[in-house]
């Protein structure tokens, strides 16, 4: 019974033992794990992060956190691998992270007893740079680098090992890992690297700031690391050319121009945007070409935009014809400057008229008008070629861009209605308070950017919705730059009619020409163009049901061009765009829905309306609402008086004339038009009646001055 007592203490004592033995190797493993996850977080969080086209091709390398660019690579290289483990560590397949050979070395060098040091292992070395402690060596450090480098040898195969290593290892000038130097040093994949550039690179490993491939003492200390490895390959390349290389690849990973406003900052994780990168590239060359020829009319930039028309995702953006170069203002992002768009505004003024409703048939005296601009100044609106036209419809007026029409347009849907339009509905924002640009609008004067007017007109192609812009894929990001929602600013039918006159190209002929850049050989397609005053500006946006493309062409410092017109100068480049995009994936042939439109039989043939239409009403609308009878002159106008000068007198139908002014008076009966000659300076009444009309205006005739 004492032998069996004894024999269950024992036992007791064992299991106790034993428990506590399993309990410290759990315990082991535990924080091995925790401390091998440590190091894995940090492998993954050095990675560099990529910001790729809509179709994942590869726009730019980010740095990573600690300011270095670590493109991740795997496999690694057969050849690199064999002369890694032949120069740093010989037994890495041997040993379990820790060479005890070396150690003792260090302990006998640490004694004097031996004059040579020890090298770290390789999971030693990849140990020291994912916790950052590469320079940090004491005591503490190195038991605690011990413990992560059991725990990197416990959960990790050797190969993973290396692979983390050779993403990880420094190679000098800000690049981390062996497939950042290859492409920044040699301009190759690791896959692709020769002998000589694999020695190279570890040439590299024992001071990166001295010794690496773009420094002139890489050379020597490769050919010394040649005859240490037993490699005969004297096949380098020269430091100078890898100073090249790297400036190419450094270049290659800064945001272009256009998207660096949208990248600036925000490359913390692997990014997609909405562009098509190949097609950015093919739109310079052809913004780049044009720009050679238009600089013979002093015209020296351009931009394009080009949205999808279903959901406004921006598929490319350029700004310049070469933002690598100083010269002509080419740094600056001409898609983002605001200026002036000229006769690009006038769909938006004719689509709130046909809200108020006007309607394309609708009649328009195409004549002299006198308003009052700022000041009390008056302002007499001319047109595009200094001439009036007479009667004509809204839809010539829109399709020929006749100035005087749009004004009167403006003047019949109200500018405070088109101001609340503008800035509620579009959401647009003014340069200048909307109140001072008053009836200017209709002329052109307001001032916007190609991107948001390329935006707004994307309501045409989509039945009157105006959806937000999209350059990220990732919504979060994205509506920090553009958080619209998706509105209805329009009803469909109007938006119908827009696009019907702009689609329109046999209507604008007279003022375009039959053969122009603005004709493409597809049908489903409509435009507006644009010139700003003195030609300062000029501008087309065209849009088919499934894309939009808006152009600019002018000058960075606001400078005139030589009469280049938004035909001649933005024509030209937007044709060469619409071209390439009409025989891409993005062309889905879609049409223009016109379900929403009816025919109808006018004075010069068919026009275009609306269902239920009260026909004549709204033919006659502008001009019911005219109540001015005396065409010529106006009422304040002010002439200088000449011996023998004379003006001439209209009104819009046979009338009976009186005139009366200082020590004169006159009357002529039964005349449309007549022509007065006063006799000295002053005032003059002048009075014209008809059977059912009747206006009296007053007019003055000044001497002038020096």
């Amino acid at each position: 019974m004492k032998l069996f007592e004894q024999i269950k203490k024992t036992a007791r004592r064992h299991k106790t033992v034993i428990a506590l033995i399993l309990g410290a190797f759990l315990f082991l493993y535990i924080l091995l794990y925790a401390l091998n996850t440590e190091l894995t977080n940090s492998y993954n969080s050095n990675q560099s992060f990529s910001v790729t086209d809509r179709n994942n091709n590869v726009i730019l390398i980010s740095k990573n956190p600690k300011g270095y660019y670590a493109e991740y690579s795997a496999p690694v290289p057969d050849n690199f691998k064999k002369l890694l483990i032949e120069k740093e560590d010989k037994y890495f397949y041997w040993h379990f992270g820790f060479n005890f050979l070396s150690i003792f070395e260090a302990v006998g060098n640490k004694l004097g007893l031996s004059q040579r040091k020890a090298s770290s292992t390789i999971s030693q070395q990849l140990t020291k740079i994912l916790l950052q402690e590469e320079n940090q060596r004491n005591i503490n450090n190195k038991i605690k680098e011990a413990f992560y480098t059991l725990a990197l040898e416990t959960f990790n195969s050797k190969e993973k090992i290396l692979e983390m290593y050779a993403n990880s290892v420094y190679f000098g000038s800000q690049l981390q890992g062996i497939r950042s130097a290859g492409k920044a040093y040699f301009n190759v994949a690791p896959q692709n690297l020769t002998t000589g550039q694999i020695v190279q690179l570890l040439a590299t490993l024992s001071s990166p700031t001295d010794y690496n491939p773009a420094g002139s003492a890489n050379i020597e200390k490769s050919k010394i690391l040649s005859a240490s490895l037993g490699v005969k390959n004297n096949n380098f390349t020269q430091p100078e050319d890898c100073q090249k290389n790297i400036q190419n690849y450094v270049y290659k990973n800064q945001p272009i121009l256009e998207l660096a406003p949208y990248l600036s900052g925000n490359v913390n994780k692997n990014l997609q945007l909405t562009v098509d990168s190949r097609l950015m590239k093919n739109i310079r060359d052809i913004v780049s070409s044009n720009i050679d020829v238009l600089k013979n009319k002093k015209a020296k930039n351009a931009a394009v935009v080009i949205l999808s028309a279903k959901d406004n995702q921006v598929l490319a953006l350029i700004g310049s014809p070469d933002p690598s170069s100083f010269s002509d203002g080419y740094k600056i992002d001409m898609s983002l400057q605001p200026r002036q768009i000229g006769s690009t505004v006038k769909p938006f003024i004719y689509l709130l008229g046909f809200e108020n409703g006007m309607r394309p048939y609708t009649l328009i005296d195409d004549r002299e008008y006198k308003y009052l601009g700022p000041g009390g100044y008056p302002i007499y609106p001319k047109n595009y070629d200094f001439k009036y036209h007479g009667l004509m419809t809204a839809h010539y007026a829109l399709d020929n861009s006749i100035n005087v029409a749009a004004v009167k347009t403006l003047e019949f849907a109200g500018i405070d209605n088109f101001n609340k339009f503008l800035t509620e509905d579009l959401g647009y924002k003014t340069i200048q308070p909307i109140d001072q640009y008053q009836l200017g609008i209709a002329l052109g004067n307001l001032e916007m950017n190609l991107l948001d007017l390329t935006h707004y007109f994307s309501i045409f192609p989509n039945q009157g919705k105006l959806n937000g812009l999209k350059i990220f894929t990732d919504g979060s990001i994205n509506n920090n730059y553009f958080p619209y929602q998706n509105k209805d600013v329009a009803p469909k039918k109007y938006v119908e009619l827009i696009n019907k006159i702009l689609s329109d190209r046999k209507t604008g002929i007279d003022q375009f020409g039959a053969e122009s850049s603005l004709n493409l050989q597809a049908k489903n397609y409509a435009l507006k163009t644009g010139t700003s005053h003195d030609y300062i500006d000029s501008w087309i946006v065209g849009y088919t049901p499934d894309f939009l493309v808006g152009v600019w062409v002018g000058n960075a410092d606001n400078s005139p061009t030589d009469a280049v017109s938004g035909q001649t100068g933005a024509g030209r480049i937007w044709n060469e765009v619409m071209q390439l995009m009409l025989n891409s994936e993005y062309n889905q042939n879609s049409q223009f829905d016109f379900s929403d439109i009816k025919e109808y039989q006018g004075k010069n043939g068919i026009e275009y309306g609306l269902a239920n239409d009260d026909f004549k009403k709204s033919e006659n609308i502008i001009e019911n609402q005219d109540k001015s009878f005396i065409l010529n002159p106006h009422d304040d106008d002010v002439f200088i008086f000449t011996p023998g000068v004379e003006i001439s007198l209209e009104a819009k139908d046979v009338s009976d004339w009186k005139i009366i002014g200082p020590a004169f008076a006159e009357t002529t009966t039964g005349k449309q038009k007549i022509f007065f000659a006063p006799k000295k300076e002053g005032s003059y009444e002048i009075t014209a009646s008809s059977k059912s009309q009747n206006e009296t205006i007053t007019v003055r005739f000044i001497k002038q001055t020096n």
